[in-house]
């Protein structure tokens, strides 16, 4: 068994938790962190199956430090061959915070030493380690004088679905956009609306809930090459997602923006993943947008107005898109920005907002809901 670690970006990490769990885990929420004890199948499979992480990592050793020396003695106490064969190749990154050992390269420069003494007494090495084998990325954390030494089983983060060809100026991390979807009351059988699609990551994420495709299925990761974990295992997670994936079920996810350029690119996106035939994209744009569906779902990720030059121009986008969605008044409109008047702009209050970050932006989530549909009769 392995203490897990699933990376979640400020304010996702109830939603990484309830993802975890649905794997069969049990999650302890940390800030930043959701910890859960597996196999070596639930490193894989959490790479697999969470959508909204950033990344899961192994820890292989937690203690206090606060001098080099101890640093380095309880670094060559844990027992690193179980995880690390001779010929690995183990980089090793670091940060600390509010800790005595402040020095991040002095702290790295230390944990690759002691790692490298361990291994050599452990393989009966007389000289350098070779380096040349499996990739095992390390990382020392500090936090308050607490060492945490994980070894990343991603590789490139979990938000690399593998299916984005190109992508706009400020693309929207698909794990947030996966996050948003979650935080809706949309379920496969309602439409689904991106006003202001981009690239296409939210319809695209959207389609893969709505298939309940997992999101690791279109990529590698590094803990793939490792010897411990195995080829068998990853072939069973694989088999499993191909086992889980609903392609029957119909969908009706649409994504506009207001640049032709881009709507193609987001056709682009949805055939490298699969779904070329599933989403629609188009040229339009939220303040024209109409429908005569019901009871659908609107997430839009609009501009923000984080220049003082496009306060005006957002400011009328918002009040517009607000004049033209009161006719919508079955549908359910979530939108994440920035801009902490939205409300007023948009012309009346939000029935819930949530707060989050995209990348380092602090934003809020607001949340519009529409009437329920009629119960339906025997």
């Amino acid at each position: 068994m392995y203490t897990i670690i699933a990376t979640a970006a400020m304010g996702l990490e109830a939603l990484v938790a309830k993802e975890v769990k649905d794997l069969g885990y049990t999650p302890r929420t940390e800030n930043g962190k959701v910890y859960f004890e597996g196999d070596a199948s639930a490193i894989a499979r959490s790479n697999m199956w969470l959508r909204t992480a950033d990344r899961i990592k192994v820890v292989v050793a937690e203690f206090y430090a606060k001098t080099f020396d101890e640093l380095f003695e309880k670094t060559k106490n844990t027992a690193w061959e179980k995880y690390l064969p001779k010929d690995a190749s183990f980089p090793v990154q670091g940060k600390s915070v509010k800790s005595t050992l402040f020095s991040v390269s002095d702290c790295q420069a230390i944990v690759k030493k002691a790692i490298a003494e361990r291994l050599k007494q452990a393989y009966n090495l007389h000289t350098w380690l070779p380096e040349t084998g499996a990739h095992f990325p390390l990382e020392v954390a500090i936090l308050k004088d607490k060492v945490t030494l994980t070894i990343d089983a991603s590789g490139a983060g979990l938000h690399k679905r593998g299916y984005r060809t190109a992508q706009g100026e400020a693309p929207l991390k698909e794990t947030l956009a996966a996050a948003l979807i979650q935080l809706t009351n949309w379920h496969p059988d309602k439409p689904f609306v991106d006003p202001f699609s981009g690239s296409g990551t939210i319809p695209i994420e959207a389609a893969l809930i709505g298939q309940n495709i997992a999101p690791g299925f279109n990529r590698e990761f590094v803990s793939e090459q490792w010897p411990w974990i195995g080829a068998s295992i990853w072939e069973d997670v694989r088999t499993e997602a191909e086992d889980k994936a609903n392609y029957d079920q119909p969908l009706d996810i649409e994504g506009l923006d207001i640049d032709p350029n881009m709507a193609e690119i987001a056709k682009n996106n949805a055939f490298e993943a699969g779904l070329g035939d599933l989403v629609k994209f188009r040229t339009g744009n939220a303040v024209s947008f109409s429908t005569e569906k019901e009871y659908g779902v609107i997430v839009g990720n609009p501009p923000y107005g984080e220049r003082l030059s496009d306060r005006p121009a957002v400011e009328r986008l918002y009040a517009e898109m607000g004049q033209n969605f009161k006719k919508l008044d079955t549908w359910s409109i979530y939108m994440l920005t920035s801009y902490e008047e939205f409300e007023e702009a948009y012309g009346r209050p939000a029935t819930k907002k949530r707060k989050l970050f995209n990348g380092f932006i602090r934003c809020d989530y607001y949340q519009y809901w529409g009437k329920r549909p009629p119960r339906k009769s025997e």
